[in-house]
C-alpha cells in the first residue's frame, strides 16, 4: 500500500510507517493518505487529494473526526485491513457571477459552504430556493449570512449556529438573521439556489484559504457532489452519509 503522510508533524510517525512491510512511503500517487493532526489537517488533505482514502490520526487538542489512538495502533490496524471504511457526502457549489468580467467558479467542500457578510457593519440579503420551491415564502433573508452543511460538517460551524447536528440530507443554517428562521434540513437530492440580493459577501468552503467575493445578483448553486470522501475509522461509523 502506497502511503503519503500529511500534517505539519507527520515526520514524527514516519518510522512507524516504514516499519510495516505492507507500506511504501510515497510523495505522489498514494493509495492512502495518513493525516496526522486535527480535523483541519483532514479537510486540507481532502482538498488536495479528493477521493483518495484518508486515515486521520489525532495529534491535536481538537479533532472530533480523528482517531484518538496511538499512531502505532492505528497503523497496525490499517496494515491488517481492520479499519472501517466509510463514505461521506461532499458538496459542490457553482458560483455564477452577474458581472461578465468575473469568471464563474466551482468549489467542492467536505464540511460546508459559508456565505458571510463582506463588510463587518453591513448585513447581506439572500433569497433561497429549495429545488424549484422558494424558501421563506420567497422573501429575502437579512443577516450575517448562511451555511450549507453536509452531515459530516454538521458538528462544525453549522452546530455553532444551530446547536444541533443531523445525519442525512443537507443542512442550511442562517446566521444571526432578523427573520424568524434559523435552519432547515433537506434531502440530499435537492439543489439549493441562493441569490445575493445585497452584499458584498465572501464565500468560503471548509478551511480553504481560497475565498471568493460575491456581489449583488450573483447566484450560488449548491448540491451533493457526485463523489464522496472516503475515511477510515477505528470502528464502523453509526451514520455514514453517502448513499453509493
Amino acid at each position: 500500500m502506497k502511503i503519503l503522510l500529511h500534517g505539519k508533524d507527520a515526520a514524527i510517525i514516519q518510522d512507524e510507517v516504514a516499519a510495516h512491510a505492507a507500506f511504501e512511503l510515497v510523495e505522489t500517487n498514494p493509495d492512502t493518505i495518513v493525516c496526522f493532526g486535527g480535523d483541519g489537517t483532514l479537510l486540507t488533505a481532502e482538498q488536495r487529494w479528493p477521493g483518495v482514502p484518508k486515515v486521520p490520526i489525532l495529534n491535536s487538542n481538537r479533532g472530533n473526526r480523528c482517531i484518538a489512538r496511538p499512531a502505532k495502533e492505528v497503523l497496525d490496524r490499517l496494515a491488517a485491513n481492520e479499519l472501517a471504511r466509510s463514505e461521506f457526502t461532499k458538496l459542490t457549489c457553482d458560483v455564477e457571477h452577474k458581472e461578465a468580467t468575473k469568471e464563474d467558479r466551482t468549489v467542492v467542500a467536505m464540511n460546508e459552504v459559508n456565505v458571510h457578510m463582506g463588510n463587518i457593519n453591513s448585513a447581506v440579503r439572500v433569497q433561497v430556493w429549495l429545488g424549484d420551491e422558494p424558501y421563506n415564502g420567497g422573501n429575502e433573508i437579512l443577516g450575517d449570512g448562511m451555511v450549507v452543511s453536509t452531515p459530516f460538517g454538521s458538528t462544525a460551524y453549522y452546530n455553532k449556529i444551530t446547536r444541533s447536528e443531523f445525519y442525512t440530507g443537507l443542512g442550511i443554517a442562517f446566521n444571526n438573521t432578523s427573520e424568524h428562521t434559523s435552519h432547515v434540513v433537506v434531502p440530499d437530492d435537492i439543489t439549493i439556489r441562493v441569490r445575493l440580493n445585497r452584499g458584498p459577501a465572501v464565500l468560503s468552503f471548509d478551511n480553504s484559504q481560497d475565498y471568493i467575493r460575491v456581489k449583488q445578483n450573483d447566484m450560488l448553486i449548491i448540491r451533493k457532489h457526485d463523489h464522496p470522501a472516503i475515511i477510515y475509522t477505528w470502528a464502523p461509523v453509526a451514520h455514514p452519509s453517502h448513499d453509493s
